[in-house]
């Protein structure tokens, strides 16, 4: 998800959930300064269109690299969330460094999320400009709910609970979108969708050479 931590509150011994002030995270995380830049894909590429696969190897080195990879490319993208088929890779996770409507910034990630369906006698849609790291310089309004819970587990295999409102929430709910094959074009009109990948092919090249520059940089 385009731009518009971790911390650690127990819940109970077997859940935690992520969340601290702004102003007690250096910019950029910490996540963000480890791993190697990978390339973002676009839409239209297939990995973007088809549901991920369940991570079953937790604790391995291989699993680490490479949300350490997607930290470092969502940071160099100025990016709020990555999902794994992002970078090409079809499994279920995703990372995120993203405020929510108080002030609060969430950094960190998520192995096989489920996002929690709000009840609909309570839940509240709110449309709002979106963006994508995979759709690059293109945004469109889309409706998201104003809370929103996933469950799932880290990089070890510990049981997660990441709870997130406003923007936060709408983070979460795009960054799951992914997970099961799904853009935020899916949930456009046909006009609308239209426009955004003309938005896109009118501004891609100047989004990769902000991105390449960035990247020289951290190099």
């Amino acid at each position: 998800m385009a731009v518009r931590h971790e911390g650690d509150r127990p819940v109970d011994r077997r859940v935690r959930v992520q969340g601290r002030p702004v102003d007690t995270y250096p910019d950029p995380a910490p996540e963000a300064q480890r791993g190697s830049v990978r390339r973002i894909t676009v839409v239209g590429e297939q990995v973007l269109n088809r549901p991920c696969r369940e991570v079953t190897a937790f604790g391995t080195p291989k699993l680490s690299a490479l949300i350490d990879d997607m930290f470092v490319t969502m940071h160099i993208a100025d990016g709020a969330g990555l999902a794994a088929n992002q970078v090409g890779v079809d499994l279920r996770l995703f990372v995120y460094d993203c405020p929510d409507d108080q002030g609060v910034r969430h950094v960190g990630h998520i192995v096989n999320p489920v996002l929690d369906e709000p009840d609909p006698g309570t839940r509240r849609l709110v449309e709002e400009s979106e963006g994508c790291l995979s759709v690059p310089g293109a945004s469109m309004a889309v409706p998201r709910t104003d809370r929103a819970v996933v469950r799932g587990f880290d990089k070890d295999g510990s049981p997660l609970v990441v709870e997130g409102t406003g923007y936060f929430a709408r983070c979460l709910q795009h960054e799951s979108d992914h997970l099961v094959g799904h853009t935020y074009l899916d949930r456009l009109s046909k006009r609308d969708r239209t426009e955004a990948l003309r938005q896109m092919e009118e501004r891609r090249e100047d989004v990769f050479a902000r991105r390449a520059l960035k990247a020289a940089r951290l190099g």
